[in-house]
C-alpha cells in the first residue's frame, strides 16, 4: 500500500481513537456527578477538550506518525509555509532543498528537483535526496520530460513566463491524482517565491561572471605586461645589433679618410690619394648597410603591409628580401585584431629570416591558417639535421615567450629530413566568460 495512504489512515484512526476516548471518558464520568440541565454540556465540552487536545498533541501526533510509516504527512500550504519562511529568513541553501524535500516525502516520491530557469535553460538548484553531482542543465521542458529519471513535471509560471518547473521521479509507483494536485498547488502557490529564488539565483549567477571577468581581466594585462617586456628587450638587441659593428666599420673607414687627407691636402685638392678614396668608398657602403638595416628594424617595429593588407601580404615582403626560395600558402579571409596579426607575423618573420637567410637546395613552406577560433602558422624546412630543434628554439625564445604571453604556444619539432614550427594564437585575447563554463 501507498506510505502516504497508509499514513493518513492512521493518521485518521489515532484522531477518531483520541476523541473517541475523550467523548466516552468525559461523558461517562461527569454524567454520574452533573446534574440534569449540565449534561446537555457534556458533548459540547467533549469535543472543546478533544480539538484542545488534538492541537497540543499535533507535533506528538505527526512524528509518531511518521515513525510509523516512514512518511512525512505534507500539504501544499505546509510546503509553502517552510519555504517561505527559510526565504524570508535569507537561507536560499535551504529553501529549495526544502521544497525538494517536502515534494518528494508528500507525493512518496525517490527523487525530487526544482529546476530554476536561468539564461533560458532549466537548471537543476536543488535535488532530494541530495546526490553531490553538479547541477543538470535541460534546455526545455520537453527535454526534461525525456528524462528517465522524471515521471511527472509540472511548470510554475509567472502569467505566461516560466519561472521554474517541479520535477519527480517515482520509478517503482505510479503518479496518483493526489500526487498531481498536491504538485500544481505547490506549483500555483509558488510563483511569486521562486520569482524572487530566481532573481536571486541569476544575480549571484552575474555576481560569479563578474568576478570571473575581473580574474580573466587581470590575467590578460599580466600577459600583455609580459608581451611588452619581451617586444622592449627585442627592439633593444635588433638596435644593438645592427648599430654596434656597422657604426664600427664606418667610423674605422671614417678615420682612414681622415688620415689620409690630412697627410696629403694636395691630393685630397685633386680628388684625393687611392687609399683615402677606397676608404670613402667602404664608409659609403657601412653607411648604406646601416641605413638597410635600420629600415629593416623599422619595418620590424611597425610593418606597414601588414597593418594595411594583412599577415600574408607581411610575410611577402619579408620573403621577397632572402636568398632562399621560399612558398607561401594559406590565407586569412577576416583582418584580426593587431596583437593576433602582430604576433603570428613577428614569429613567422622571425623563422624565416634565421631560415632563409642563405641559399639553399630546397624551399621553404609556410603556411597560414585561421580555423578552431585560431590563427595559426606553419614553418617547414626540410634541410635541418638532427638536433637543430633545440638551437631553433634558442633563436626564437623571444618570440616564443611573446606568444605564450599572449595566450598562445610554438611547437619546435624534427621529422625524419627536418624540422617544422608550429605556432598559434586564439583570434580573440580579450577576456571571455563562458555561459555556464569556462578557453
Amino acid at each position: 500500500m501507498n506510505r502516504a495512504l497508509t499514513a493518513r489512515l492512521l493518521r485518521l484512526l489515532l484522531v477518531a481513537g483520541w476523541t473517541g476516548t475523550v467523548f466516552v471518558f468525559l461523558v461517562l464520568l461527569l454524567d454520574r456527578v452533573a446534574g440534569e440541565g449540565q449534561r446537555l454540556l457534556l458533548p459540547f465540552l467533549a469535543a472543546g477538550t478533544a480539538a484542545v487536545g488534538l492541537v497540543a498533541a499535533r507535533e506528538p501526533l505527526d512524528r509518531l506518525v511518521r515513525g510509523l510509516t516512514h512518511h512525512r504527512l505534507t500539504t501544499p500550504y505546509s510546503v509553502l509555509a517552510q519555504t517561505t519562511a527559510r526565504v524570508g529568513a535569507g537561507s536560499l541553501e535551504e529553501a529549495l532543498p526544502g521544497l525538494a524535500q517536502v515534494l518528494a516525502e508528500g507525493t512518496d516520491a525517490q527523487r525530487a528537483v526544482v529546476w530554476l530557469v536561468v539564461d533560458d535553460r532549466l537548471v537543476a538548484t536543488a535535488t532530494f535526496p541530495a546526490d553531490g553531482r553538479p547541477p543538470d542543465v535541460a534546455d526545455n521542458l520537453a527535454v526534461l520530460l525525456a528524462r528517465p529519471d522524471t515521471d511527472h513535471v509540472v511548470p510554475v509560471l509567472d502569467g505566461t513566463e516560466l519561472r521554474a518547473a517541479l520535477a519527480i521521479g517515482k520509478p517503482d509507483a505510479p503518479i496518483t491524482p493526489a500526487d498531481q494536485r498536491l504538485m500544481q498547488d505547490v506549483a500555483d502557490g509558488a510563483g511569486l517565491l521562486l520569482r524572487s529564488v530566481q532573481r536571486r539565483v541569476e544575480l549571484q549567477e552575474r555576481v560569479r561572471q563578474a568576478d570571473e571577468l575581473a580574474v580573466q581581466l587581470r590575467e590578460s594585462r599580466r600577459r600583455l605586461t609580459r608581451a611588452r617586456e619581451v617586444e622592449r628587450r627585442r627592439l633593444i638587441g635588433e638596435l644593438s645589433h645592427a648599430t654596434t659593428d656597422r657604426l664600427d666599420a664606418l667610423h674605422g673607414a671614417l678615420d682612414e679618410a681622415v688620415d689620409g687627407l690630412r697627410a696629403d691636402s694636395d691630393a685630397a685638392a685633386t680628388g684625393g690619394p687611392p687609399e683615402t678614396v677606397d676608404a670613402l668608398s667602404r664608409a659609403r657602403v657601412a653607411l648604406d648597410e646601416l641605413l638597410d638595416r635600420f629600415r629593416v628594424i623599422a619595418r620590424g617595429v611597425y610593418p606597414a603591409v601588414l597593418r594595411d593588407q594583412g599577415p600574408a601580404a607581411a610575410l611577402d615582403e619579408v620573403i621577397a628580401d632572402l636568398p632562399r626560395s621560399v612558398r607561401l600558402t594559406g590565407e586569412v579571409a577576416e583582418r584580426l585584431g593587431w596583437e593576433v596579426e602582430s604576433g603570428i607575423y613577428y614569429l613567422a618573420a622571425a623563422a624565416v629570416t634565421h631560415l632563409g637567410d642563405r641559399p639553399a637546395r630546397t624551399e621553404l613552406h609556410v603556411h597560414l591558417e585561421h580555423h578552431d577560433e585560431r590563427l595559426s602558422v606553419r614553418v617547414d624546412d626540410p634541410e635541418l639535421g638532427p638536433g637543430s630543434a633545440v638551437a631553433l628554439r634558442g633563436e626564437l625564445a623571444g618570440d616564443i615567450e611573446r606568444l605564450a604571453a599572449l595566450g598562445g604556444d610554438v611547437d619546435v619539432a624534427e621529422y625524419a629530413a627536418g624540422v617544422t614550427i608550429v605556432a598559434w594564437l586564439p583570434d580573440r585575447l580579450e577576456p571571455l566568460v563562458g555561459s555556464g563554463t569556462g578557453p
